[in-house]
């Protein structure tokens, strides 16, 4: 024990008197006398940072640039802008070049939020919709083109004429046999049935799978491609409709659906991350489990009741298709006469076709249902 007398410093060095000097504290001053400085302070700060400016964050964008009225072949455009005052968007990035750099750059553009589909092009080589994908800062600049394989009305703008017509030939609206009267209940549907539909209803009709699918680009006069394949399947799907054995034989075709070889591209690059290669994968397997010979007099039937049902560069196919039969021309011969016209042009000589045919005669309609039924004959049987 240590001794009473012990100071308690000499007891415990810790607690010990310090050695250094005491500091000494300014007396204290009025709070609207420290906000003044701080606020001050403050006023000189933000006066030099505004002086000096912010630090620019510069981009490159390289964009496909073609107008047809002029006689220049099409060129990839650079143009630089600012991170730091445009949006965080590609499309708002197109929106600023045409804004304030060049007002002549042509693109579509609607909702900004990924469900109308409008602004679908190819970004930095894979295809997307320019308002959900953001800008990726590089050293490089970002290239921005149109869908790939398509007719280019100008600039950004594809024309998607056949696309529209291949989608309006599945006929993609419900059909039934008994029609309710005008004033009576809705069909109804289970949640089961219901249930089937997702993954199908929610396609935009961007086409960016169709332009992304090699066996697209190979045959699109034929080959339905996977954004109508898929909605196609979504009424085959559909409990209310009432002609799911019409619609799969129409579309049993070798060359409207079973150009597929599972390459894939149309579900990787999806914007809405849905799947048309397993859509495609269902159509086949209903078709090849109620598959019946009677298929070919029904899918001739059918093209007779919608003569405008098979148009654009399908129409023109058939057409062309019948012309070497009844006149021998060579396959050669016969496409040179239409299929290396744009594609507006080649859906007005369609049209054209359509009228002489139907005023003249010269191929009875019979007939032409007759030759777009014969490819149906060698789709899968069961």
């Amino acid at each position: 024990m240590l001794p009473r007398a012990l100071p308690w410093a000499a007891a415990c060095p810790y607690l010990a008197p310090c050695s250094r000097p005491m500091v000494t504290f300014a007396p204290l001053r009025p709070v609207s006398v420290l906000r003044g400085r701080a606020a001050g302070l403050f006023g000189q700060r933000a006066f030099a940072a505004a002086a000096e400016g912010p630090a620019e964050r510069l981009q490159r964008f390289g964009i496909y640039r073609y107008d047809p009225d002029k006689m220049v072949k099409p060129f990839m455009q650079e143009y630089t802008i600012d991170l730091k005052t445009c949006g965080p968007m590609i499309l708002d990035a197109l929106i600023k070049i045409k804004d304030e750099l060049d007002s002549t750059l042509t693109f579509r553009r609607s909702c900004r939020e990924g469900i109308c589909g409008s602004c679908a092009m190819n970004i930095s080589g894979k295809n997307g919709l320019a308002c959900l994908l953001y800008i990726e800062p590089s050293m490089n600049a970002v290239e921005i083109q149109p869908l790939p394989h398509s007719y280019v009305v100008k600039d950004l703008v594809p024309d998607l004429t056949n696309f529209y017509n291949q989608y309006k030939s599945i006929e993609p609206w419900l059909k039934r046999k008994d029609v309710k009267k005008h004033g009576e209940k809705e069909y109804f549907q289970s949640r089961e049935d219901r249930a089937k539909l997702d993954g199908l209803y929610e396609c935009i009709l961007c086409a960016c799978c169709m332009t992304a699918c090699p066996s697209y680009w190979w045959n699109p006069e034929y080959y339905l491609g996977p954004a109508v394949l898929l909605q196609a399947y979504r009424w085959v799907a559909d409990s209310r409709d009432q002609f799911t054995e019409e619609r799969l034989a129409w579309v049993n075709d070798t060359m409207k659906l079973y150009r597929c070889h599972g390459i894939m591209n149309c579900t990787a690059c999806c914007p809405k991350g849905l799947d048309p290669a397993k859509a495609i994968l269902h159509l086949k397997k209903q078709i090849a489990e109620t598959y019946k010979d009677g298929w070919k007099g029904m899918i001739t039937e059918q093209i007779s009741k919608n003569k405008g049902r098979e148009s654009g560069m399908m129409y023109i196919e058939a057409w062309r298709d019948h012309h070497m039969r009844a006149t021998g021309l060579a396959a050669d011969t016969a496409t040179q006469a239409v299929g290396d016209a744009p594609i507006a042009l080649q859906q007005r000589f369609a049209n054209d076709c359509a009228e002489i045919w139907l005023s003249v005669g010269e191929c009875p309609t019979d007939t032409l249902a007759l030759a777009l039924s014969e490819r149906h004959d060698s789709g899968v049987r069961a």
